[in-house]
């Protein structure tokens, strides 16, 4: 992933300095998670190149300005409601960021009418597909990696960026807890059940042999080199892995976190434990899985009731 934060618009853009200020910022602020400041610059800077190219002023653009931009954008891209959506939350994030500075007095986005987003439900494994998976036969150092990733992630929930983030240090392995560090530098701590905690002990003893003597990262999950483990890599693995248990759908580390809330629901936990669980900063956000209740009360009303 190319870090659009290091790279500003062109040299002779007007905007060029302008830019570098948001992104500085961007980066410092610990509300945003690396993703989301990445999206935001990327977006940021796309802008900042239309305003150049049509001999708009980004600091006294007009409320009509930013909405014919949005709909060139729209209509060149055809983008998604989604994409609209984080089109418009990336320039509102601009421009608020204009406001604090007091380089404008007016906030040019107070109007903005954010797009229809429909309700996108989750997919999630189900229990025998992750039975599947996580019987895979693993040796050697990359394979027990891949199935400590993917036990830990069905054990605990958490982000990608967060698992590859944890260190030797953040985890408890005798009472089975791993301190996490989420988004905007929060900090949660995980219960880990024991099969997880075999898994990786496993990992570690490979880990250890490996690079035995040398000096490794101090990151849990490393590449072959002994360093931290990319995001693509642990992608590419996992994925290698559903193929291999043959799994008939593609897998991704973000279904992992489905799968583990999708689980929890059905056995039973509530939305409020499980938000703490993922670290939401609201339970709206956990909400999004109330549809497996409501899937679970048509069950058993179909089972149950006398006329069904």
């Amino acid at each position: 992933m190319t870090d659009s934060l290091a790279t500003p618009p062109a040299d002779n853009s007007p905007w060029a300095e302008l830019f570098s200020d948001f992104r500085r910022h961007l980066a410092l602020e610990r509300a945003y998670s690396k993703n989301t400041a990445y999206a935001y610059a990327l977006d940021t800077r796309e802008f900042l190149d239309w305003c150049a190219r049509s001999g708009t002023d980004p600091v006294t653009v007009s409320p009509k300005n930013l909405e014919d931009y949005l709909l060139q954008l729209k209509a060149q891209k055809k983008l998604a409601a989604r994409s609209l959506f984080r089109k418009m939350e990336s320039l509102k994030s601009f421009y608020l960021y204009l406001a604090v500075e007091r380089k404008i007095t007016v906030l040019p986005t107070r109007k903005f009418k954010m797009p229809h987003m429909p309700a996108k439900l989750p997919q999630w494994l189900t229990q025998a597909e992750m039975a599947k998976l996580l019987s895979y036969p693993a040796e050697g150092f990359a394979m027990l990696r891949t199935a400590a990733i993917v036990e830990f992630f069905y054990a605990s929930g958490i982000r990608i960026s967060e698992l590859l983030g944890l260190r030797l240090e953040s985890l408890n392995m005798e009472q089975g807890w791993v301190l996490v560090q989420g988004k905007g530098g929060k900090e949660r701590m995980v219960p880990v059940h024991e099969r997880a905690l075999q898994r990786l002990r496993r990992y570690l003893e490979a880990r250890s042999h490996k690079f035995g003597g040398k000096n490794p990262g101090s990151e849990i999950f490393l590449n072959k080199f002994g360093r931290k483990l990319s995001r693509v890599q642990a992608w590419k693995d996992v994925a290698a892995l559903g193929r291999l248990a043959q799994l008939e759908r593609k897998l991704h580390p973000h279904l992992f976190r489905h799968t583990f809330a999708s689980h929890l629901l059905q056995g039973g936990a509530d939305l409020r434990s499980l938000q703490e669980l993922l670290g939401h900063a609201s339970l709206a956000t956990t909400q999004i899985y109330t549809h497996l209740e409501r899937a679970d009360l048509k069950r058993l009303h179909e089972k149950f009731h006398p006329r069904a």
